[in-house]
């Protein structure tokens, strides 16, 4: 799985490297990975379109045989083997790109978090522009900080402490002579400070001091200065606080909100089936908004970058799913005109 996870970071960088933005290539590198999964996601909507086709036939069994068991799972084995269905042909498909999106997720987490910690060292160095132009995307400032007014533009404090060990050993080990130089005077601002990220308990104390040095330092604090008044403020179940200088505008949260509802009406396995029982249409009913609310928790407790994969990869597969469907639509039009064709001959 490391050397997967290795390998679509050095994509993404490489992509990164042609467009210099982070939240073109994420997009790019999205549609790639869904070009790369589309034949899987082809058998798998085709298995769901058979399961779909025979589903009166089952329904039928089922009114026919449903108080006998093994009778009724013996002609539905039967109705399977003459329609030369498979039941895990609508499953096992998506399965197999799981540990494709596994390490597609993880490739994107680390880059996030070694750019959020190459931004703190930045900071320390005393760069103005610690936030450069491939970070910014559109109205998002920091495409490493969530899409919200409730995030600073800076990484802060909880940030930083999310980070791991290896996370700012890759991320110092990036750094140039001359930005070494420059974050050890930063770190002079705090007396006795050193960074040692060699254990868990070393990461964790200069972690501290470098949110200590970096609260003396002026472009930072403006950074992750909130609105007076409005700082922890217990809002419903949850603390917010307004930054003065907010990182986005909630727009990508709640985008990846509508895709999913736009997706999941475009997907037939997420539709109700009108003749299935009332509790299957209750599954149904909650699994269509479940979904999109889950989508919009994700996006608004994750960076920008991840809603932007997000929001892009539903707009794909739900382009994908409009255009199989057609594909599909076309196909039985040419078999019902075959057929209709066939019985009209003396």
């Amino acid at each position: 799985m490391n050397a997967i996870v290795s390998f679509l970071s050095s994509i993404l960088e490489f992509i990164t490297g042609i467009v210099n933005n982070h939240g073109v290539s994420i997009i790019i590198f999205t549609i790639l990975m869904r070009l790369v999964c589309l034949p899987f996601d082809f058998k798998s909507r085709k298995g769901m379109r058979k399961m779909t086709e025979m589903q009166p036939k089952l329904n039928a069994l089922q009114k026919k045989y449903g108080n006998d068991k093994q009778k009724f799972q013996q002609k539905q084995a039967e109705l399977m083997r003459k329609e030369h269905y498979n039941p895990m042909s609508g499953c096992l498909p998506m399965l197999l790109t799981w540990p494709l999106m596994i390490a597609m997720f993880t490739a994107m987490r680390e880059i996030a978090n070694e750019q959020l910690a190459l931004q703190a060292f930045r900071y320390l160095a005393g760069d103005e522009n610690a936030i450069m132009a491939a970070d910014r995307f559109l109205w998002i400032k920091n495409i490493w900080m969530t899409d919200s007014p409730f995030a600073p533009v800076a990484p802060d404090a909880n940030s930083l402490s999310m980070l791991t060990k290896d996370v700012w050993q890759r991320a110092y080990a990036m750094l140039t002579e001359s930005q070494l130089l420059a974050v050890e005077q930063g770190l002079a601002l705090v007396p006795g400070a050193v960074l040692d990220f060699t254990s868990d308990e070393a990461m964790r104390q200069s972690v501290a001091y470098i949110t200590e040095a970096l609260n003396q330092i002026d472009v930072y604090k403006a950074a992750v200065q909130s609105v007076p008044g409005w700082t922890n403020v217990n809002f419903f179940l949850f603390s917010i606080t307004v930054f003065k200088d907010f990182n986005g505008l909630l727009i990508l949260p709640a985008l990846a909100g509508i895709t999913q509802i736009l997706q999941t009406k475009l997907n037939p396995q997420q539709n109700m089936d009108q003749n299935a029982d009332s509790q299957k249409n209750s599954t149904a009913n909650f699994m269509k908004w479940f979904f999109p609310v889950l989508s919009v928790f994700f996006c608004l407790t994750s960076n920008a970058g991840f809603a932007v994969y997000w929001v892009t990869s539903n707009v794909v597969m739900g382009v994908q799913s409009v255009l199989i469907t057609k594909y599909f639509d076309r196909l039985d039009q040419k078999k019902a005109k075959s057929v209709s064709g066939e019985g009209s001959v003396k």
